[in-house]
Order: C-alpha cells, then sequence, then structure tokens
C-alpha cells in the first residue's frame, strides 16, 4: 500500500503518486484498487529520495534510471560542477553591482558567463562519456575571458558551428564497454588532477622529462609491442585521432580557440614548446 511504501522510503504519499504520474516507478494495481509495492519499488523511491534532495530534476532522474552505464550520472556531474562556477562568477558580478558599478559595466561579465555556458554545454554534448567530460573540463578554463573584439566573436560563432555540426563519434561496442568499464570510477575531481598534471609538464618540460624517464621510457617501449598494437586503447585512439582529423578539430576548432582565448593560445604555444623538447629527446615518439 501507498502509506507503507511511503513510510519505508521516507517519502511522503503525495511524492510516492507524482513519482507515479512522472512514470518513475510502476506498482502493480491490486483487485481492491490498492498499488501493491515490491521492495524494488521501495528501493527506487528511496533512490529518487536522494536524488531529489541532490537537487535533480525529474528529466534528469529519468536519463539516469534510463542509463545503464552511469554515464548520465557523470555527465550531470561535470554539469553541476559548471554551474558552481557559473554562480561564483555571478557572486563576483554581484559584488561589483554592490560597490557601485553601473548595470552597463557588469554587462561584458555577463556575456562572458553565458558564452561559457554555451560552448561547455555544446562541448559535453557534441562527445561522448568521459571524452566529452575531459574535453568539457579542460577547455571551460579558458573561456573566461570577455569578447572584445571582432575576431573573438567570428571565432565564437565559428566554434559554436563546429559542435553544432560535428558528427558522433562511432565507437564500435567493445570500445564503448571498455570506455565504460575503464571510466565509470574517474570523476570531475580526477579529471581536475590530470588536466593539473599536464599544465604542470608543459611549464617545465625539461624537468618533467628528467623526473620522468623511466616512466616514459617504459610508456615508449609498451606503445611499440603487439600488445598494445592489440588493445582497446589502441584502436580507441586511432578513432579519435581519425575523427578529430576528419571532423574539423584540428583544422577548426582549435584556431578558433586559440582566437578567441588569449589564455588557450599562450597554453597552446606551451604545448608546442613541450612537445619539440619531447621529440628532441624521444623522436619515436
Amino acid at each position: 500500500m501507498i502509506s507503507e511504501a511511503s513510510k519505508l522510503a521516507g517519502v511522503t504519499k503525495k511524492a510516492v503518486n507524482y513519482y507515479i504520474e512522472q512514470d518513475l516507478i510502476f506498482p502493480d494495481s491490486l483487485e481492491n484498487g490498492y498499488r501493491g509495492f515490491s521492495d524494488k519499488d521501495v528501493e527506487r523511491l528511496k533512490e529518487i529520495s536522494a536524488l531529489r534532495k541532490l537537487g535533480l530534476s525529474i528529466e534528469e532522474i529519468k536519463m539516469i534510471f534510463a542509463d545503464e552505464t552511469s554515464s548520465g550520472l557523470q555527465k550531470i556531474s561535470v554539469q553541476k560542477e559548471l554551474s558552481l562556477r557559473r554562480d561564483k562568477a555571478k557572486k563576483a558580478i554581484l559584488d561589483k553591482l554592490s560597490c557601485g558599478y553601473s548595470f552597463a559595466e557588469i554587462d561584458k561579465d555577463l556575456k562572458t558567463i553565458e558564452q561559457s555556458a554555451t560552448i561547455t554545454e555544446k562541448l559535453l554534448n557534441a562527445f561522448p562519456g568521459y571524452y566529452g567530460r575531459f574535453i568539457c573540463l579542460h577547455f571551460a578554463r579558458f573561456l573566461n575571458e570577455p569578447i572584445t573584439t571582432g575576431e573573438q566573436q567570428a571565432a565564437y560563432a565559428e566554434i559554436i558551428s563546429f559542435l553544432d555540426n560535428a558528427p558522433p563519434i562511432d565507437f564500435p561496442k567493445e570500445i564503448q564497454s571498455f570506455l565504460v568499464e575503464n571510466t565509470k570510477h574517474i570523476n570531475t575531481e580526477d579529471i581536475h588532477d590530470l588536466i593539473e598534471n599536464t599544465k604542470r609538464s608543459i611549464e617545465d618540460p625539461q624537468k618533467f622529462l628528467t623526473e620522468n624517464r623511466e616512466t616514459i621510457e617504459q610508456y615508449l617501449q609498451y606503445k611499440q609491442s603487439a600488445e598494445y598494437k592489440q588493445s582497446p586503447v589502441y584502436h580507441m585512439q586511432r578513432i579519435l585521432k581519425e575523427y578529430n582529423r576528419i571532423s574539423g578539430y584540428y583544422e577548426v576548432f582549435i584556431p578558433a580557440m586559440k582566437k578567441l582565448s588569449t589564455s588557450y593560445a599562450k597554453y597552446y604555444e606551451q604545448i608546442e614548446s613541450a612537445n619539440e623538447k619531447l621529440l628532441l629527446q624521444y623522436p619515436e615518439f
């Protein structure tokens, strides 16, 4: 009965009825007109309650329950983080207003938040799973600059067009399964750690090469092995490299990002410099 199920799940009867109306739970209809709730239904009610307390919408919860890979939860986690960043930026703007800035003076700041939100959301939607989350969080940190020139505005439009028209990445089922299995425990903090490690390595590439010489040489040796060339990682990297080549990622998206964001242009220069040092030391890379 609904009263018993609501007590067991710790939610109100109205909430239970609402979740039934929203097709989140499907209790049996009994001959006496009452609803029959199984142990599974009660567990589902508890899960819904927990997700609602975390601020998720009904539509987001439906997406999570329809997804058996947990990628929906991972995507929402990134969206929540991006939302927190935007809220922090909005608070800074409110602080400016409280200190006497005019609405005209904070207009560029507001537009920057809107433009960053548009690009990051489209990045997250354009690329699947872990790759999308990594790409989104990687580029998000370069999108906090206001657009002040015609060149930047054109670059922004080019990025939006690219993301709207980029074809989906066609991973074979075995690669999809590999990705899901090997990235399901990676959260946004892990991705940030990877991004920060990459950032440190290109800021002082010689130090990175010296301190990680043994690891790099082991990795290079592994990349020459038959085991690596038969691995899902090898096939995934080949697919991503080919996708980036044919989609215009290198020819359209990256050049536009360099024009849009001066911080990204500087970062890209560091990458190129680090790559030159790496190839001088390890030409087989």
